[in-house]
């Protein structure tokens, strides 16, 4: 029997995981849609990831999890590991690009920038107040535009002289793209000028002060518009490595962060089957009045969480 590491990373756009083996091979991998249900997604996945593996041959052993509901879904499967992002997306990438410097990753709804030295990471930064140099930012512009998302970094790539775009907000940027539309710009050095102002959002917020040297790797959803791609090789003037697997390196990261801990919990895909519920409770034992999320499966509470003192703790 094969000895399976599961990681799963949660975020608030999207949902990924993998399975890999000792040797960090992976052996199954999927991306989903979150949909505002991470319980939910997690099941939908579990249910992909079931169908790439022989369960009669590979027993997944341990499971790790990260993102934005990763409490959540760790008391959910019984995560022998529950990591940060910046943790997570480090180790799964310098198990493929050991010498990698600097990091950028930008997901839907936020981003982020880890630097690294001699396999250590040493700085980071994230941003998950404006939404100006998100993936959730270019796909409101595409459809302002009428372009499929899919179609922005082709369309970018063919302009001879992006359009400035105010890159410092949201509101900014959007208010821009309408007047230089309306003024008669191309439809291709605008979507240039939104990925350069995407770019340039990105490195004066999430990377301002930061000590930004080569090799650097480019992660997270928008790495896949080749717009974006540009615009980051333009305006840094290094080369930017962007990985296929480049949307897996936070799951893969926890997977082999869950294999490391020597700790196994045989897992079942049974899982996908079981009712979990999660419920908020306001604590009016104190002043403070805590928000504890609690999650059960069915009637047993598997774990509560928010309380600021002991006498808010859920036990039952």
């Amino acid at each position: 029997m094969i000895k399976g590491y599961m990681g799963i990373d949660i975020g608030s756009i999207s949902t990924k995981g993998v399975i890999i083996d000792s040797n960090n091979n992976i052996l199954a991998s999927e991306y989903i849609w979150t949909k505002g249900n991470p319980m939910e997604a997690v099941k939908r996945l579990l249910t992909l990831l079931k169908k790439q593996i022989d369960t009669k041959k590979i027993q997944v052993v341990s499971i790790g999890t990260t993102g934005s509901a990763r409490k959540l879904i760790g008391t959910m499967l019984g995560a022998v590991i529950i990591k940060n992002e910046i943790t997570a997306h480090a180790i799964g990438t310098l198990s493929k690009y050991p010498d990698i410097k600097t990091i950028f990753e930008i997901g839907g709804q936020d981003s982020k920038i880890i630097i690294i030295e001699d396999g250590i990471v040493v700085d980071y930064a994230m941003n998950t107040l404006c939404a100006a140099g998100t993936g959730s930012f270019l796909s409101s512009q595409a459809k302002r535009l009428d372009i499929p998302v899919e179609k922005f970094g082709e369309i970018a790539i063919n302009s001879k002289n992006p359009t400035k775009i105010a890159a410092r907000c949201t509101v900014f940027a959007e208010s821009d793209l309408v007047h230089k539309a309306q003024m008669g710009y191309k439809k291709e050095d605008i979507v240039a000028g939104l990925c350069r102002s995407v770019v340039i959002n990105y490195l004066n917020n999430v990377g301002k002060g930061k000590k930004i040297q080569a090799p650097i790797i480019f992660q997270g959803g928008v790495s896949k518009n080749i717009g974006v791609v540009k615009a980051f090789k333009d305006v840094t003037g290094e080369e930017i490595i962007v990985d296929e697997l480049g949307h897996l390196m936070g799951a893969l990261g926890v997977a082999i962060l869950a294999k490391n801990t020597n700790k196994e919990r045989p897992f079942t895909f049974q899982i996908i089957d079981y009712p979990f519920q999660t419920k908020a409770v306001e604590c009016e034992k104190c002043p403070n009045h805590c928000e504890i999320i609690c999650v059960r499966q069915g009637e047993k509470l598997l774990d509560s969480w928010g309380n600021r003192c002991e006498r808010g703790a859920i036990r039952s």
